[in-house]
């Protein structure tokens, strides 16, 4: 019994000892952020001092500037753009993966794996080296400073990684509930909507937030193919960075409302997106 007793003491102090390095490693990722939202709340002068001054008086300045309460420019119509490329890029993401990723699991096409790793491939190539074709398309096909073009862009970016990840959580799905739906005289819409879906729900949602981030994230397409209708919140976010003047606490404002979005999608989806990726998404 003693040694027993030992086992489970050294037990719960190597499980005590993972959780304190767990709680600091968090900290350490955390310090960055609240740095930022710190700085956010001080004036220019106080955010440029060197070292910084914690104990400098809070204001709000930083926040009216980037509202453009100063008489700047509206952060809206760029936070309505990157939420419409972001949304909808992720929506058709989604409905192009699920029927792919279903054909690569459920029902395996000849030498799927090669399937799955020209769709990988496809992220190999440096996003510059595609930048100016694009361009010239763009420019061509008169879609310069267009929304839906950084839509089929962000569609097309992230279709590949959306069916990697969506293979494995549907390779979970039992195939026995999906040929029973097929022997009840279901046809594959239905058996996608009404079986597939919410069987792979968390790996679904894992998968949108991911395309989501990546999307509200991008800057080089948006900054070169983008100019005043179509700009978006990071290309916006590049404006307040210039070469002379301070704008320190100006753009930490910027950057924390800018982050507020995928937080938030984020935390919504936070249990969904713990299950999901628990399946085997990111190995």
């Amino acid at each position: 019994m003693s040694s027993i007793a030992v086992r489970r003491r050294s037990g719960r102090g190597k499980g005590a000892g993972l959780g304190l390095v767990a709680w600091l490693l968090g900290i350490v990722f955390f310090l960055p952020i609240a740095w930022m939202a710190l700085t956010s709340f001080h004036s220019e002068s106080d955010a440029a001092t060197n070292p910084p001054s914690f104990g400098a008086a809070l204001t709000l300045d930083g926040y009216r500037e980037f509202f453009g309460t100063g008489g700047g420019a509206s952060p809206w119509p760029a936070l309505i753009n990157s939420t419409v490329a972001s949304g909808v890029s992720t929506l058709f993401v989604l409905l192009l993966a699920l029927p792919a990723a279903y054909a690569l699991s459920i029902r395996p096409v000849k030498k799927w794996t090669d399937v799955l790793f020209f769709f990988l491939s496809t992220k190999m190539l440096p996003v510059v080296a595609g930048l100016l074709p694009i361009y010239l398309f763009a420019k061509n096909a008169g879609m310069l400073d267009n929304i839906w073009l950084l839509v089929i862009l962000y569609t097309s970016m992230n279709l590949p990684i959306a069916v990697w990840m969506m293979q494995s959580f549907l390779a979970e799905v039992p195939v026995a509930i999906i040929e029973a739906a097929r022997v009840d005289g279901a046809r594959l819409p239905t058996i996608l909507a009404r079986v597939v879906a919410p069987i792979a729900l968390p790996g679904i949602a894992a998968t949108a937030l991911i395309c989501f981030i990546f999307s509200w994230n991008e800057l080089l397409f948006a900054r070169v193919l983008t100019g005043v209708v179509a700009e978006t919140a990071p290309v916006f976010l590049t404006g307040f960075i210039t070469s002379q003047g301070l704008f320190l606490a100006k753009v930490c404002a910027a950057s924390l409302v800018i982050s507020l979005p995928v937080l938030a999608a984020g935390f919504a989806a936070q249990d969904k997106l713990v299950q999901g990726l628990s399946l085997g998404a990111v190995k």
